[in-house]
């Protein structure tokens, strides 16, 4: 079978090294994973292995945002993780290269090595330059908002072209520190993705060479013996968490490595998030809510720079193990900053002296949300609930002018469950801040935000809607409470007036009754557990 399409003699004498990757050409985050392919399998057989290549499925957040297509986007999550282990295991794969793209490709990379644990790596496909607009950078995030700048008559619909033909100029993922780039500098963090490599951006020539080294990299992996149990442990986790609470990054990034530790069996939970970003500062200055992008951040000095600057703190732990062979701190003591570079703070002068995310808990979220606080200090409010039970109708009242300053948004039964596959709402939270509203409007939902989703906005609420949660419980009026520095999020409703309502309460029906979206509702854990199906 495998001499009918070309391998030979020498192939059969040699290691089998896995080459995956989510190629689409219906998105420019995918759209050079071939090319990548290419060049890895190169970096293999110079090393003395034979490549095979084999694809998996992509679902793409922006473009399948606000429509029920999202549902589908965490679900491939497991998808994608599943296909990959199948595939190695099915053709017995002596060590895996994993390319990854757009956002749920990612993880789902690493949970595939963290199941086969073969030597293997992750390799991200770099992101998409700035585009602009009106003479400044722009990402997919300024076209979000600006549909409600647009809704409110603050942009003309030629602007609103003008800007949507320009912001996303060619191959790679979303500019700004938004999911992708989050999960590819918190996996290099980790030490699953060499150092240095999730910086170059996809259509920077010097990703040629990065992809090559992968490929030579992964044959020494297996001579070595260097499997990623010995890389994803408890330690390397925790300092994915300070590079995620450092740079400001998506809320996504709990879901995701929830996921991976209980795939590679490392305890972690949910509290560790708040614990870390309370002791990590911020210190880089990232879209959605700073000034710069991802290959801004390259141009500074990348994710090792942060990490250098977390070692020096005390707040990540440099003897961790990556995929080189060196630990983090040898990677990071290799970083180069660049001269008066603005994006990165240096650690006597950050951001904030503390990290871009708390866990809030309270009647409202017995098992716990997650709010993003990296540009918004640690809000405090208390508010009317606004309740909606699907996306597109809290959506249809922003744009109409039915939200009012001091509101906040409940948007229910779309968590992993209910939804199912907790869709992200930058639609919803785009419109928000094109509206005005970003700084005077929460909302919170069981489900989830994008990357470049900023603002008063809570998500992950569990237990969600669909198993009884109080959020499905919450009635239109109820005063909510927000209270960041003290971690609360309450339902301020009398014990005995939810009691009530919990006896009347009955379960939704399933959106799904066959197919992957029903097989996954059925399986699917709670948000705090990471929303693993195994």
């Amino acid at each position: 079978m495998m001499r009918a399409v070309g391998f030979t003699d020498d192939d059969f004498t040699r290691p089998l090294v896995l080459v995956t990757h989510a190629y689409t050409d219906l998105q420019p985050c995918n759209f050079n994973h071939r090319r990548m392919a290419d060049l890895i399998k190169e970096g293999v057989r110079e090393e003395g292995g034979t490549p095979i290549e084999a694809t998996t499925i992509s679902v793409n957040d922006a473009i399948s945002m606000g429509t029920e297509g999202m549902k589908a986007s965490l679900i491939s999550r497991e998808v994608i993780a599943d296909s990959i282990e199948l595939f190695a295991r099915g053709h017995l794969v002596d060590a895996v290269v994993a390319v990854s793209g757009c956002d749920k490709t990612i993880p789902a990379a690493v949970m595939a090595l963290a199941r086969l644990d073969v030597p293997g790596l992750m390799l991200y496909g770099g992101s998409i330059m700035p585009g602009r607009f009106k003479g400044k950078d722009v990402t997919i995030q300024d076209v979000f908002e600006a549909v409600g700048a647009h809704a409110r008559g603050a942009m003309t619909d030629a602007e609103l072209r003008e800007l949507e033909l320009g912001a996303c100029p060619g191959a790679g993922a979303c500019g700004g520190q938004f999911t992708a780039n989050t999960m590819a500098t918190a996996f290099e963090a980790m030490g699953i993705s060499p150092a240095g490599s999730s910086g170059p951006p996809a259509t920077d020539a010097a990703r040629d060479e990065v992809a090559r080294e992968c490929g030579r990299l992964a044959m020494r992996m297996l001579r070595d013996g260097r499997r990623p149990s010995q890389i994803i442990t408890r330690a390397s986790l925790l300092n994915a968490i300070a590079a995620v609470m450092s740079t400001g990054g998506s809320t996504n990034a709990v879901l995701h490595l929830l996921a991976v530790a209980r795939t590679m069996g490392v305890q972690l939970e949910l509290d560790d998030f708040d614990r870390v970003s309370a002791r990590a500062p911020l210190l880089a200055d990232m879209k959605p809510w700073g000034r710069f992008t991802a290959p801004d951040m390259h141009r500074a000095g990348g994710i090792m720079l942060v990490m250098r600057r977390l070692i020096e703190a005390g707040v990540a732990d440099g003897s961790a193990l990556t995929v080189t062979g060196r630990t983090l701190a040898e990677e990071a003591r290799a970083a180069t900053e660049t001269p008066g570079q603005e994006v990165v703070a240096p650690l006597a002068k950050p951001l904030a002296a503390s990290g871009g995310m708390v866990v809030l808990k309270g009647s409202l979220a017995p098992e716990g949300a997650i709010l993003k606080v990296a540009g918004e200090g640690m809000p405090a409010m208390r508010g009317p609930a606004r309740v909606f039970d699907r996306e597109e109708d809290a959506l249809d009242a922003i744009t109409a002018g039915r939200i009012a300053s001091g509101d906040i948004i409940v948007i229910r039964n779309e968590g992993p469950k209910g939804g199912p596959g907790m869709r992200e709402m930058l639609v919803v939270t785009g419109a928000l801040q094109g509206a005005g509203l970003g700084k005077s409007v929460a909302l919170v939902t069981d489900g989830r935000f994008s990357g470049a989703t900023h603002g008063i906005m809570i998500a992950h609420v569990a237990p969600e809607a669909a198993v009884g949660g109080p959020i499905g419980l919450a009635r239109e009026g109820d005063p909510i409470v927000i209270d960041a520095e003290r971690r609360l999020l309450e339902l301020d409703v009398s014990e005995g007036e939810l009691a009530k309502r919990r006896s009347a309460w009955t379960p939704p029906p399933p959106r799904y009754t066959s197919g992957v979206m029903a097989k996954y509702a059925k399986l699917v854990t709670s948000a705090s557990r990471g929303a693993v199906t195994g």
